[in-house]
């Protein structure tokens, strides 16, 4: 089954990674350059502070420094217990598939920390600003998605090291979430 599965997940790869051209290939490695989303997460920063004030937005970005630790080290451990070699460096997809980047980055695949910081500040996001810029909100589960897409674009990522880090991204910052709401609380009352 899990062969199966395996080999699913890289003919899915095959699929999606070869309807990349040469048009496309400068905007898909923007969209995978974490420095791209500095000018959406400073919004982000602007909407929050307008609709939260000071106080809680040093909270909302010290649990945002919690996130990206979790997401981040959580992938690096994954990575490293699976050693699940990236599709740019396994002997059997690279001459198929089409690398984008010129370094491929990493020995291992499993899961995608970009997918995974992306959807979980995406996520985390959304929660605090759907009631107040809803259209806004759902820009950023969109731009998180086009994240984990473009690691498959550039061939460092299968569909499944995405879809788990989008789903693992999001599961935490789902339960953050629900402390930071416990955190606002207190803050209410304090006031």
């Amino acid at each position: 089954m899990l062969e199966k599965i395996v080999q699913l997940d890289a003919e899915l790869l095959i699929y999606l990674n070869g309807m990349g051209t040469g048009t496309w290939d400068s905007f898909w490695m923007l969209v995978t350059n974490k420095f791209s989303s500095i000018p959406i997460y400073l919004l982000v920063l602007f909407f929050l502070y307008k609709y939260y004030g000071l106080k809680k937005v040093l909270f909302t970005l010290l649990f945002v420094a919690v996130i990206i630790t979790i997401s981040d080290q959580t992938a690096n451990l994954f990575k490293y217990g699976f050693e699940r070699l990236r599709p740019c460096h396994n002997e059997n997809l690279k001459d198929i598939i089409r690398v984008v980047k010129t370094s491929c980055g990493g020995k291992y695949s499993f899961f995608s920390a970009h997918a995974s910081t992306s959807m979980a500040i995406a996520t985390f996001c959304l929660l605090l600003l759907r009631i107040h810029v809803k259209y806004f909100s759902y820009f950023l589960i969109l731009w998180a998605l086009f994240v984990g897409y473009s690691r498959i674009y550039i061939g460092v990522h299968f569909p499944a090291d995405v879809l788990f880090g989008f789903t693992f991204g999001a599961i935490i910052s789902i339960l953050l979430f629900q402390l930071l709401k416990v955190v606002f609380r207190k803050i209410d009352t304090k006031n």
